[in-house]
């Protein structure tokens, strides 16, 4: 072979692709980071609420799908029971959120929006709202269709299989 060409790998086509994935760093590190900052950009907006967006997105959900068993609530946002529970417990504190026992089942936990949650849902939303266009702008309508359509589309691909072990924040 001469000088100056590319070697063939003598480990496959993986090792090709995972050479290619390590020169562009950590794709985790890259999530969390864009994560922290449009995180900062709904938590500014919704500071005068004295809500952060984790709570609007909690009280949103459950304005959206009623009263819902815990473990159910806790799968649809993709995260493990004792991180909910302790999300929430300030909304339960503030009386923006009630659990209650099911009357179907006494080992089932119910967790439902209140009225005075929803006033203060409903009070939020103008301040959710710009934030939400600063972020729509920012990023850009066609690349945040993209967006969307890559996280619906991969979020389910690490779902964790029934019975697996899945301790997701």
């Amino acid at each position: 072979m001469s000088p100056g060409k590319p070697q063939p790998s003598r480990q496959g086509s993986a090792s090709r692709s995972d050479a290619g994935v390590a020169s562009r760093g950590c794709t985790c590190f890259r999530l969390r980071r864009l994560t922290r900052r449009v995180t900062a950009v709904y938590n500014h907006a919704l500071a005068p609420t004295g809500m952060r967006v984790t709570q609007y997105s909690l009280l949103s959900n459950l304005r959206r799908s009623g009263p819902l068993p815990l473990s159910v609530l806790a799968e649809s946002l993709d995260m493990d029971r004792t991180t909910l529970s302790r999300n929430l417990k300030p909304l339960t504190d503030a009386g923006w959120v009630g659990v209650t026992g099911s009357p179907d089942d006494a080992r089932v936990r119910l967790v439902a929006l209140t009225s005075k949650g929803e006033v203060h849902l409903q009070a939020a939303r103008a301040h959710w709202k710009r934030a939400q266009e600063e972020v729509n702008a920012t990023i850009g309508v066609e690349e945040l269709a993209q967006l969307h359509e890559m996280l619906d589309r991969y979020v389910p691909l690490f779902r964790p299989a029934p019975g697996g072990e899945g301790d997701l924040e």
